[in-house]
């Protein structure tokens, strides 16, 4: 199966990452940073060729320009699409409806991964109107990490959640090692530290099956360290802020597209 990406920003080169594991795939990659393609082939392998024959050749074609230049991309390479080709969108808040528009006549998935697809860790969202479409997209995602199907209506919510979600995670991630150095450890001490905390906090929502706050109580002992870190978090309005993050990247979500 060719494979084609058109566009390797850091979400492109993350799914090309992911799907150079597979079997049987060759790569055909376009980018407007010839560097950045360059390097990326010498990591994964590949063909660099521009976007109409990416375009012409591949029997998919991963889309991952910014929303504001689909249409263009895709006016420009006129013609040259392979009629039988399967595109799959990532552009945020680019529906459905528009892609078939842009492109009649092909199966179409849209689609929401996050950065962590590159090291198979990641959480996709996807939707598409093809059966065909769901089992090729499946099957070169499998060593992305987990792919949910849901209704396109929630894409943009997802993308808040997942999509958005890493960079707030980081963010809680720094400021965990800030504290950490700031009370003595080494700066990568207090990082691992931080990192493996959150790593194995999820591993365990994900394990168990139970809610994010039974997990809570159980390291929460009466009169204890850790809930009085849990009403300072309270007393700053840790989850409204966390709400409010997920609720601003949902609204851009929504002028984007």
């Amino acid at each position: 199966m060719k494979v084609g990406f058109i566009g390797l920003g850091n979400m492109g080169s993350a799914i090309a990452r992911a799907v150079a594991k597979c079997d049987d795939v060759s790569l055909l990659l376009s980018s407007h940073n010839p560097e950045k393609a360059g390097k990326l082939q010498a990591e994964i392998g590949g063909q660099l060729l521009d976007n109409a024959q990416v375009a012409a050749e591949s029997d998919v074609v991963f889309l991952g320009v910014k929303p504001y230049q689909v249409a263009s991309t895709i006016k420009e390479i006129g013609e040259n699409s392979n009629n039988g080709s399967i595109w799959i969108s990532m552009a945020t808040g680019v529906s459905l409806e528009t892609l078939a528009k842009l492109l009649p006549g092909h199966d179409l998935v849209r689609m929401m991964p996050n950065t962590p697809v590159a090291i198979g860790q990641g959480m996709t969202s996807y939707t598409s109107q093809s059966s065909q479409a769901k089992d090729v997209f499946k099957e070169l995602m499998a060593h992305s990490g987990k792919v949910v199907e849901i209704q396109e209506g929630l894409m943009d919510a997802a993308t808040a959640v997942a999509g958005c979600g890493p960079a707030f995670v980081y963010q809680f991630i720094e400021a965990l090692g800030d504290a950490g150095v700031q009370n003595g450890l080494s700066r990568s001490q207090a990082i691992e530290m931080a990192a493996q905390t959150v790593l194995g906090s999820a591993q365990m929502v994900l394990a168990t099956g139970q809610h994010p706050a039974q997990l809570r109580d159980a390291v929460t002992s009466p009169g204890g360290s850790t809930i009085a870190g849990v009403v300072e978090l309270e007393k700053n309005g840790f989850r409204y802020a966390a709400i409010s993050a997920v609720n601003a990247a949902l609204k851009r979500n929504q002028e984007l597209g």
